[in-house]
C-alpha cells in the first residue's frame, strides 16, 4: 500500500512539473511569435476619419428615442 501512495505521488508530482515546464515554454513561444510577426508585418498607422460621423450621430439620437419610447411601452405594458 505505501509503494502505491508514493508511486501516485511520484506520478502527479512529475505531471504536474510536466504541465508547468510545457505552460512556461508555451508562453515563451507564442511571446516570441508576437515579436517577430510585429517586426515584418507592422500595424498600419490609423487613418482620422471623415467628418461624416454628424449625420450617423443624429440618425443614432433619434433611434435611441424611438427606442426609449417602445421599451418604455414595453415595461408599462408589462407592469399592467
Amino acid at each position: 500500500m505505501d509503494n502505491l501512495l508514493s508511486e501516485g505521488l511520484n506520478l502527479m508530482i512529475f505531471g504536474m512539473g510536466f504541465v508547468a515546464v510545457f505552460l512556461t515554454l508555451l508562453v515563451f513561444a507564442t511571446t516570441g511569435m508576437s515579436k517577430v510577426v510585429g517586426k515584418f508585418f507592422p500595424e498600419a498607422p490609423a487613418q482620422p476619419k471623415a467628418k461624416k460621423a454628424a449625420p450617423a450621430a443624429a440618425a443614432a439620437a433619434n433611434n435611441n428615442d424611438e427606442l426609449i419610447a417602445v421599451m418604455t411601452a414595453a415595461v408599462h405594458k408589462h407592469r399592467s
